[in-house]
């Protein structure tokens, strides 16, 4: 998809990182799965001529107010933190949904865009919920969302992401380029 180049600023946040893995099944860790789908999907993200900020590029830990504190300094238009999802019981729960602080703002369009586009792929959209209590929702100064991509503890889930790596990647940046054109 070919939408030109854009003059926004977007931070990627690959969740957890270095002393805390985030969710673990089977030896799988959240940390690195969402490493690597944040670099490809910035870029995707920067071949569409947008300025991409990490707040991390390998396996360290930052808290999330650090994060939050760090995307502010930065004048970001977007933040997007990408995450894992697990579920008390493996195999309990399939599907991908987004987190906000607020639905009815510019993170709840952006948090839709996404969404729909990773339905578009073949995830199951659970939807888009707020969640006030997250810092690195509710500390930042520009639309931000937490992504969920699949339950890292459903097998499902893990062969999707799996097969589907770069259509993923493609999606969420889809989701980005159109909240921001």
């Amino acid at each position: 998809m070919s939408r030109g180049i854009f003059m926004a600023l977007v931070v990627l946040d690959a969740g957890h990182g270095g002393i805390n893995p985030g969710a673990v099944y089977e030896g799988r860790q959240e940390k690195d799965d969402v490493l690597d789908l944040v670099f490809d999907i910035g870029g995707i993200l920067q071949g569409q001529g947008v300025e991409v900020y990490y707040t991390r590029v390998n396996d360290v830990y930052e808290s999330p107010y650090q994060k939050a504190m760090e995307a502010n300094a930065t004048g970001a238009d977007y933040f997007v933190s990408v995450h894992r999802n697990s579920s008390p019981y493996p195999n309990q729960y399939s599907g991908i949904e987004t987190l906000v602080y607020n639905e009815e703002s510019e993170a709840g369009r952006l948090a839709e865009n996404i969404n729909e586009q990773l339905e578009e792929v073949g995830w199951t959209n659970l939807g888009v919920n707020e969640r006030t209590n997250l810092v690195v929702l509710n500390s930042t100064n520009m639309p931000a969302v937490l992504l969920e991509i699949g339950f890292i503890n459903t097998d499902a889930d893990n062969d999707f992401l799996d097969n589907h790596f770069t259509e993923t990647a493609q999606a969420i940046a889809d989701g980005i380029l159109e909240t921001i054109g």
